[in-house]
């Protein structure tokens, strides 16, 4: 996905809490722990846990939690996490930010284990996250502008 935008200022948003749950709104939001208020991507410390971030459907509903651990770093251009969920016992999310000229491509990787309840929506759930990101990267589109 390509925005509109230098990739320093790409990233300077995408790593804060504030650009994550601009990307996920409306469809839900992400609540940092309190121990990690004000923290970006950025000054985390890389395979420490950051905490247990409570996700709103509708920036409302408590629908599940992410175990945030940030494993590989590379700042300005690229994020691994890699942290369980109460849906999932394994949760993987890459993301890399590169600069195209002018512009930046972002480009999200995902990978996923759902818990016992949740292995026969596999394919379906894999779909929901497709089409969320696909929602997310509308979202850092028009952003930018």
């Amino acid at each position: 996905m390509t925005v509109n935008a230098p990739a320093a200022d790409v990233w300077a948003r995408v790593v804060t809490p504030e650009g994550i749950n601009h990307e996920m709104r409306p469809v839900m939001t992400m609540t940092l722990p309190r121990k990690a208020r004000g923290i970006t991507i950025d000054s985390i410390r890389v395979g420490q846990p950051v905490g247990r971030a409570l996700l709103r459907l509708g920036g409302l509903i408590p629908f599940d939690y992410d175990d945030l651990v940030v494993v590989e770093l590379e700042p300005g251009r690229r994020f691994r996490e890699e942290s369980t969920m109460l849906s999932m016992r394994a949760w993987v999310h890459d993301r890399t930010v590169e600069p195209a000229g002018e512009r930046t491509v972002v480009t999200d990787r995902i990978g996923f284990e759902p818990r016992l309840p949740l292995r026969l929506a596999g394919p379906l759930l894999k779909g929901v996250l497709q089409a969320f990101f696909a929602h997310r990267h509308r979202r850092l589109r028009r952003y930018f502008g």
